[in-house]
C-alpha cells in the first residue's frame, strides 16, 4: 500500500494489525456473545445490551485523559497498557457467573479500548506524520475494517468447538502476546511534545466551542458515532430475527467489514481528484439509505435476501468512508490548528451517545416486532446527522 512521503510503512503496518486484533477480538465479539450470556445469566435483552453500553461509556470517558498522555509523548506505554488492560478484561469476562460481573468487564474493555482503537492510533499518526496523516489513517483503518470480516467466523468456530467461556481465551492470548509487544516496541522514540497549545489563544478556542458550525459538526459526530456503535451488538440477534440461516447470520456482517475496506480504498485512490466537500456530503448519506433497505427487507418475501445483500453494500462503503470523515470535519469546517482540544471537548457527548444507542437498540426490542422500532430510531437519527453537516458545510463556507 502506497505511503505518503516521510511516513513509516512498518510503524502504519503494524498499527493495522493491532487496531484489526482490537476490533475484532473485543468490539465485534459482544454481538456473538449476547444470546448465550443471556441464557446463561438469565438477563433480558436490554440488561444484556447495558453492559456493551457501559464499555463504550468507559471509553468515550477515558478519551480526553488518554488523549491528553499520548500528547505529551505516552503513547507507548498508554496503548501497551491498553492492550494488557484488554487481554485482562476477555479473561475475566470468561469466568462471569453475575450481572454486576458482567457489567464490571466491559466496564473494563472499555477501557482497554479507549487506548487501543483508532482514537489513539490516530493521535499517534497525526503526532508522527502532521503534514501527511489523512492518508496514513485511511491506511489504518484497512485493516481495522476486516476486523468484523476475520473475527466474526472466527470466534464463531471458537464457540461452536470450545463454548463461549473457552472462546476468549485465544482471544486474551492475542491481546497479550501480539498486541501489547507490538505496541512496546514500535512506538518506541515518540516524538516530544510540540506545546502547540500553550501558544492557542484560549478565548479563541471558547469562541471555536460556542460556534454554529462546531455545534453541528459535532452534533453530526454525536449522532452518526452512536447509529454505528448501536448496530454491530445487535446485528447478529437481528438477521438470526429475519430467518437467516445460520452461516447468513455471521456472513453478512463479516461482509460489512470488506465492504468498509472497499470504501476507504476508493477515497484513497480517488480522493484527489473529487470535490472533498461535495464528498463528505454525500458519504453520511449511505447510512441512512442503509438503515433503510435493512427495514425494508423483511417486508419484501422472496426478495429479502437480496435486500440484505444491497444493505451489506451501501451501509458497508457508507461506513468505511464515515471513519474518516468523521475523524477530519472539525479540521475542515471549525478550525485546524485546535482540531485536538476541539474533538476532545465531543469525548463526553459522544460517550454517552455510543453508550445509550446500544442498550435503547436491546430495550426497543420485543418479541413481537423485534428490532423495528430501534431501527427507524436509528434511521431517524441518522437523518438528524446529515442534515447537521451539510448545515455546518453551509456556515463554514458561506
Amino acid at each position: 500500500m502506497p505511503q505518503g512521503p516521510g511516513q513509516s510503512p512498518s510503524l502504519i503496518g503494524w498499527l493495522s494489525l493491532t487496531q484489526l486484533i482490537s476490533w475484532g477480538s473485543v468490539f465485534y465479539l459482544f454481538g456473538l456473545l449476547l444470546e448465550p450470556v443471556e441464557r446463561e445469566l438469565g438477563l433480558s435483552r436490554a440488561d444484556a445490551s447495558l453492559a456493551f453500553s457501559l464499555g463504550l461509556l468507559a471509553e468515550g470517558l477515558l478519551a480526553w485523559p488518554v488523549g491528553r498522555l499520548i500528547d505529551r509523548g505516552h503513547e507507548r506505554w498508554v496503548m501497551t497498557l491498553g492492550s494488557l488492560v484488554l487481554a485482562l478484561g476477555l479473561a475475566l469476562h470468561s469466568q462471569v457467573e453475575s450481572q454486576a460481573t458482567y457489567y464490571g468487564v466491559w466496564v473494563l474493555l472499555g477501557a482497554g479500548l479507549a487506548a487501543t482503537l483508532y482514537s489513539p492510533a490516530f493521535a499517534v499518526v497525526i503526532r508522527r506524520y502532521p503534514q501527511d496523516f489523512r492518508r496514513a489513517i485511511i491506511v489504518i483503518t484497512f485493516l481495522g475494517g476486516l476486523a468484523s470480516t476475520v473475527f466474526l467466523p472466527l470466534i464463531a468456530w471458537l464457540m461452536t468447538h470450545l463454548g463461549w467461556r473457552q472462546a476468549l481465551w485465544p482471544l486474551a492470548a492475542l491481546q497479550l502476546l501480539v498486541c501489547a509487544p507490538i505496541h512496546a516496541r514500535v512506538l518506541r522514540n515518540a516524538p516530544r511534545p510540540r506545546q502547540i497549545e500553550a501558544h492557542a489563544p484560549q478565548p479563541r478556542l471558547r469562541q471555536h466551542l460556542r460556534s454554529a458550525p462546531y455545534l453541528l459538526v459535532g452534533a453530526f459526530i454525536v449522532l452518526l458515532m452512536g447509529v454505528t456503535a448501536a448496530l454491530p451488538a445487535h446485528m447478529v440477534s437481528l438477521l438470526r430475527g429475519y430467518g437467516l440461516e445460520e452461516t447468513w447470520v455471521i456472513a453478512v456482517p463479516a461482509a460489512v467489514g470488506v465492504l468498509q475496506v472497499g470504501g476507504r480504498a476508493l477515497l484513497f485512490f480517488f480522493e484527489r481528484h473529487l470535490d472533498l466537500h461535495r464528498v463528505n456530503q454525500l458519504i453520511p448519506c449511505l447510512i441512512p439509505l442503509g438503515l433503510l433497505i435493512l427495514l425494508l427487507a423483511p417486508l419484501t418475501g422472496a426478495a429479502q435476501m437480496a435486500l440484505v445483500v444491497t444493505f451489506v453494500a451501501v451501509y458497508g462503503i457508507g461506513n468505511g468512508m464515515l471513519t474518516i470523515v468523521k475523524g477530519t470535519a472539525v479540521a475542515e469546517y471549525v478550525n485546524r490548528e485546535q482540531a485536538a482540544s476541539l474533538n476532545g471537548a465531543l469525548g463526553l457527548p459522544m460517550a454517552v451517545g455510543r453508550a445509550a444507542t446500544p442498550w435503547l437498540l436491546g430495550l426497543m426490542w420485543t418479541p413481537a416486532g423485534a428490532y423495528t422500532s430501534g431501527l427507524l430510531l436509528l434511521l431517524g437519527l441518522s437523518v438528524l446527522g446529515v442534515l447537521a453537516l451539510t448545515w455546518a458545510q453551509g456556515l463554514a463556507r458561506a
